[in-house]
C-alpha cells in the first residue's frame, strides 16, 4: 500500500473520503466541509442511523450523488480526552479494516482533532498511517488459488494534514517500526521446512544492507567455545544449530550497548518428551523471540537510531532424532554451570542460558532483555493481552511498562523470589530445567537468573501469548504472527536510551 501525505484540498475527487466525529455524533471540521460537498448527505444520514460517534462506529454514504467518489466513510473516534498515538493507530487500522472489506482500491483520510486534543496535527497523520500500514498486512506467498480472496485492494492511501513536514518526519520513524515488525511476522508466519536455523540465520544476515554488522556462528564454533547447553538442544536434529549476532553502532563509540537476546527454536517437537499431536501445531513458532530481536534491529537501524545496540538469537530445532538429549542427561553450559535435563520440551531456558552468557560476556551491555515463548503457563495467567516480565531491576521493568502502554504491547509484572529457587534444585547438578507443576512460568525466569552474571541488569520477556494468534486477530496485525515486541523494544531505546 501506497501512503502519502498531503494538505487538506476542497474537494476529493475519487475512491473514498474518510472523515472523523467524536462521541455525540460531533461533526469534525472536514466532516461538515464532507456535509456540504454531498450536499448535506451525512446529516440526513446522521439522523436516521445509530451511529453516535464512538470508537469503532462507522456511518457510510456509499456513491454520493453529484460526487466521483465511491463513498464517503465518517469514523468515530470516541471521547477526545482519549486520543492518543496508540488510539490514533488502532483508528487507522480499523479504516483500513473497513475500506478493505468493501473492496476498495483508493482512500483519502482527512481526519482533524477538535482543540484542547493532545495529539499534534503531524503525529495525527502520522500514526494513522501507522495503523494503517501494520493492518494492511498480509501473508499470501504460498496459496495458489482463490487469490482475489485474499488479495488486499486498497492500494493507495493519501492522509491529509495541515502538517506534511512534520507528518512525514513522525512516520519515517514509525515507518522504519513497521518494516521491523512486517518482518518479525514473516519470520514467524514461514512454515518450518522452509525456516530452519540456517535460513534464518541466511535472513537475518541481510540486514548488513541497513548497516548491521552480522556474525553467525555455527556448530563447530559453538562447540569450540562451549555452547552446551543451546547444542543439546538442536543435536536431535539433521538441521545445524546457528547463532547470528547482530551489531547496530549508531551511538557514541566506547559506550555500553543496549543488548536483546531471542529464542529461536525454529520448530519444536518436544524431542524425545514429545509433544501431543494437536500441541505440536504452531510451534513453527517458536522463535517468535528471535523473530522480535531481528525485527528490532531492522527498525533501529532503518531509523538510524542514536545507539549501539546487539541482538543475539540462539536458533535450533527440537527433534527427537537418535542423537536427541535424553531425560536424565546433564548438559554443560558455556557459564559452567551443569544442567540436569528433566524434560526435553522444556528446552527454550537451555537455548537462552548460553545466549545469555555469550552476551553478557562478550558485550558487557547496559542491560540485556531475552523474548521468548517460553511457558504455556504464562498463558494460563495473562491469557493473550499481556506478555509477562521478570526482572532483577525495578527501572528496567517499569520502563518496559511505560512503552507497553504507549504502543499497547503490554506486560505485567511477576515475581522472582529465592523461595522459588528450591523448586529447580537438581540432586545430581547445579540445577534442573523444570519446576515441577506449579509456577512454571516463574520458575523458567528463575532457571534464567541463575545465568545472569553479577552487576548485570536484566528482564524476561515470556511471549508465549501474544507471538501468534489461533483465535480473533487484532486489529493492528492481521496474521498468525504478530510481529509483538518490535514496536515495544524500539519506544524503550527511543524514550531512554538514545543519545
Amino acid at each position: 500500500m501506497q501512503i502519502s501525505f498531503a494538505a487538506p484540498s476542497p474537494k476529493v475527487q475519487s475512491g473514498s473520503w474518510v472523515v472523523a466525529a467524536t462521541e455525540g455524533g460531533k461533526l469534525s471540521e472536514s466532516a461538515r466541509k464532507a456535509d456540504q460537498t454531498s450536499g448535506g448527505a451525512l446529516g440526513r444520514a446522521l439522523k436516521f442511523s445509530r451511529f453516535r460517534g464512538k470508537s469503532g462506529q462507522f456511518l457510510e454514504i456509499a456513491v454520493p450523488s453529484g460526487l466521483s467518489l465511491s463513498r464517503i466513510l465518517v469514523v468515530g473516534l470516541g471521547k477526545v480526552e482519549a486520543l492518543d498515538e496508540k488510539a490514533l493507530d488502532m483508528v487507522g487500522a480499523q479504516i483500513v479494516a473497513r475500506l478493505e472489506s468493501a473492496g476498495e482500491n483508493s482512500a483519502t483520510l482527512e481526519i482533524d482533532l477538535p482543540k484542547g486534543a493532545k495529539v499534534k496535527s503531524g503525529e495525527v497523520a502520522a500514526h494513522l498511517a501507522f495503523g494503517a500500514r501494520l493492518r494492511s498486512y498480509g501473508f499470501d506467498k504460498y496459496r495458489t488459488r482463490n487469490l482475489d480472496e485474499f488479495k488486499k485492494h486498497l492500494s493507495i492511501l493519501k492522509v491529509a494534514t495541515s502538517d506534511v513536514a512534520a507528518a512525514k518526519r513522525a512516520y519515517q520513524g514509525l515507518e522504519a517500526v513497521a518494516d521491523g515488525v512486517t518482518l518479525a511476522r514473516d519470520l514467524v508466519n514461514e512454515p518450518p521446512n522452509v525456516l530452519h536455523p540456517e535460513e534464518f540465520a541466511r535472513r537475518a544476515k541481510a540486514l548488513g544492507k541497513l548497516g548491521v554488522k552480522v556474525e553467525v556462528l555455527g556448530e563447530a564454533e559453538m562447540k569450540r567455545q562451549g555452547f552446551g547447553a543451546l547444542l543439546g538442544v538442536g543435536q536431535g536434529s539433521a538441521r545445524e544449530s546457528q547463532l547470528v549476532v547482530m551489531q547496530w553502532l549508531g551511538g557514541k563509540k566506547k559506550t555500553a550497548p543496549v543488548a536483546f537476546v531471542g529464542k529461536g527454536v525454529c520448530f519444536d517437537s518436544g524431542g524425545l518428551s514429545l509433544k501431543p499431536g494437536s500441541g505440536m501445531m504452531g510451534m513453527k513458532g517458536d522463535m517468535g523471540g528471535a523473530a522480535a530481536v531481528t525485527g528490532t534491529m531492522m527498525a533501529l537501524a532503518t531509523r538510524k537510531a542514536r545507539v549501539n545496540a546487539v541482538g543475539v538469537i540462539g536458533l535450533v530445532e527440537n527433534m527427537p532424532g537418535g542423537d536427541a538429549i535424553r531425560p536424565d542427561d546433564v548438559l554443560t553450559s558455556l557459564s559452567g554451570q551443569t544442567i540436569e535435563v528433566l524434560n526435553t520440551d522444556a528446552e527454550g531456558r537451555l537455548v537462552l542460558a548460553d545466549a545469555l552468557t555469550y552476551t553478557q560476556r562478550r558485550f558487557k551491555p547496559k542491560f540485556v532483555i531475552d523474548l521468548a515463548t517460553l511457558t504455556g503457563a504464562i498463558v494460563q495467567t495473562l491469557g493473550f493481552e499481556h506478555a509477562g516480565v521478570f526482572s532483577n531491576d525495578d527501572k528496567l521493568a517499569d520502563r518496559l511498562s511505560e512503552a507497553g502502554r504507549h504502543t499497547g504491547e503490554r506486560v505485567w509484572r511477576l515475581p522472582l523470589d529465592p523461595a522459588y529457587d528450591k523448586m529447580i534444585r537438581s540432586k545430581i547438578a547445579d540445577v534442573k530445567n523444570i519446576g515441577g507443576a506449579n509456577s512454571g512460568s516463574i520458575t523458567a525466569a528463575q532457571f534464567l537468573k541463575r545465568f545472569i552474571e553479577e552487576g548485570t541488569v536484566w528482564a524476561h520477556l515470556d511471549i508465549a501469548g501474544v507471538a501468534w494468534q489461533d483465535g480473533e486477530q487484532k486489529p493492528l496485525a492481521p496474521s498468525w504472527g504478530t510481529g509483538w515486541g518490535v514496536n515495544l523494544l524500539n519506544q524503550l531505546v527511543r524514550e531512554h536510551y538514545e543519545t
